[in-house]
């Protein structure tokens, strides 16, 4: 497992791009042509990060996209390695 629990990037969004700079999410949902809802629901961790939104990320903030896809990715990846005991799946590899 990952040796950490990566926060979701909506956290990054809301802590280190929006509030840094006073920008409120109805301000940034305008600024990066989608909704309020939409990005609040990115912002409070019930949406992810998509290809599309990571591209519109990169541009307003002058970042990459390749980074808020990874955040994203990392994210994913510890929240499913934190049940792989519950997964039942038969090895398919010769011993």
């Amino acid at each position: 497992m990952l040796m950490h629990n990566p926060p979701h990037p909506g956290e990054i969004i809301k802590e280190l791009c929006l509030e840094p700079i006073g920008v409120s999410v109805t301000a940034a949902a305008k600024a990066l042509g989608v909704s309020r809802k939409t990005l609040s629901s990115i912002i409070n961790g019930k949406a992810g990060i998509s290809p599309e939104m990571a591209v519109r990320l990169s541009i307003a903030f002058d970042t990459s996209s390749e980074s808020w896809l990874n955040q994203q990715t990392q994210y994913d990846l510890w929240q499913a390695e934190s049940h792989r005991s519950e997964l039942r799946v038969d090895p398919l590899f010769a011993a």
